[in-house]
Parts: C-alpha cells; structure tokens; sequence
C-alpha cells in the first residue's frame, strides 16, 4: 500500500512535462529543500553510487535546474544547488503534489481522515528512523520503553 502510494506521489504534472525521472525529481527535490549540498551528501541522501549520481547531475545541470561548483578548499569535492528555474519547478512539483493529496484526502470519509491525522506523528518518526535503518550494519536499534514483547 504505501509503495503505490509513494508512486503516486513520484510524478507530477510538471516533473513529466520536463521529462524527468522519478530519481531526478528527487533529487531536484532534495538540492532544493536543503540548499547546496555536496555531491557525496547527495549521493547518500539518495542511496546512489558516485557514478549514477554524476550523470544524473549532469543531465539536472543540462537542462539548467541544477549548478555544479567546485569546493575551493577542496578539489576533489563538488556542490551542487538549485537554479532558479530548478527551484521554480520544484515549488511546482510540491504544489501539484499538495492539490493531489488534498484532492484524494477530501474523497475521505471523516473517520478515514481522522485515521491518518491520528497515525502521522508515528509515520513521521518511521521515515525518521529509515535513513539509518536502511543498512543492516548501520541500522538504529529502535527502542519502545513503553511496550515489552512476550
């Protein structure tokens, strides 16, 4: 359930129209959201290898949604930030997904609305959780103090 709704999150209207892939939305989206960032912390961000996160920047700085800039302390290091068409594009992929969503949770019953509001804080802290978790070896023990388990 949550795979297909992520799927139909992935794509807007605008993102289509630009001839992206869901990966290169997200990281538009991501660039974006946190500013300039370097390629590495991109690349973790994102869970690609060096080399695919390099063409797929490339192909963001291609068609003018993304800057590539050298580290001036660092040689070996890059950043990349949004441009302002890059950023202009990523509020309207936000925007269209917003009106989705909005759109979809008025086609809710009440008690189906309530549902989610109440389950957002615990969904909040899972997708928290997943970045560390995402490894096995760098995986988070996760703690209830409340609950024991027979």
């Amino acid at each position: 359930m949550s795979a297909r709704l992520s799927r139909r999150l992935r794509q807007t209207e605008a993102g289509d129209e630009a001839g992206l892939t869901p990966a290169r939305v997200s990281a538009l989206l991501n660039v974006d959201r946190h500013g300039s960032l370097r390629l590495a912390e991109l690349a973790a961000a994102e869970g690609l290898n060096p080399t695919m996160l390099s063409r797929m920047v490339a192909d963001l700085v291609e068609a003018r949604l993304l800057e590539r800039s050298s580290d001036p302390d660092d040689r070996r290091s890059a950043w990349v930030s949004a441009t302002a068409a890059g950023h202009r594009l990523a509020q309207q992929m936000r925007r269209q997904r917003t009106e989705a969503v909005e759109s979809a949770l008025a086609g809710l019953r009440p008690a189906e609305r309530r549902a989610i509001d109440q389950a957002l804080p615990a969904l909040e802290t899972l997708a928290e959780l997943l970045p560390a978790a995402s490894s096995p070896a760098r995986a988070a023990p996760l703690e209830r103090s409340t609950e024991t388990r027979a």
